[in-house]
């Protein structure tokens, strides 16, 4: 998963060098959700069995409730990216410290902004 998280975070900032030069704010915040939700899939689906989801989302500050409740719910791996469990366990700060670049933040340095 690191080298994955070094790659993206290479192709985002190129993307942004390239891109980062228009001013249309509009689909930014909607491209970094997008990216989060698909590397907590990632993370989701590595985990593999049911108990091994429960304890890392346990692990990771979920309560024990959401964590059981999203651990053995059968619904699609997608969906579950966005439920509680994995929303509460694998925070915004959560990925940005496994190396996850924000996009909307590299746009908000290219306009002088932050």
């Amino acid at each position: 998963m690191a080298y994955r998280l070094k790659k993206l975070s290479e192709y985002v900032r190129g993307w942004m060098g390239y891109f980062g030069i228009s001013d249309y704010y509009r689909p930014i915040p909607e491209l970094d959700h997008w990216l989060r939700r698909r590397i907590r899939l990632c993370d989701w689906k590595q985990w593999r069995g049911v108990r091994n989801r429960i304890r890392q989302l346990l692990a990771l500050g979920s309560s024990k409730r959401a964590a059981i409740w999203t651990g053995m719910s059968s619904k699609s791996d997608w969906h579950l990216s966005r439920s509680l469990g994995t929303q509460t366990g694998m925070t915004n700060d959560w990925l940005k410290g496994q190396g996850l670049i924000s996009i909307r933040d590299q746009w908000m340095k290219a306009h002088g902004y932050a």
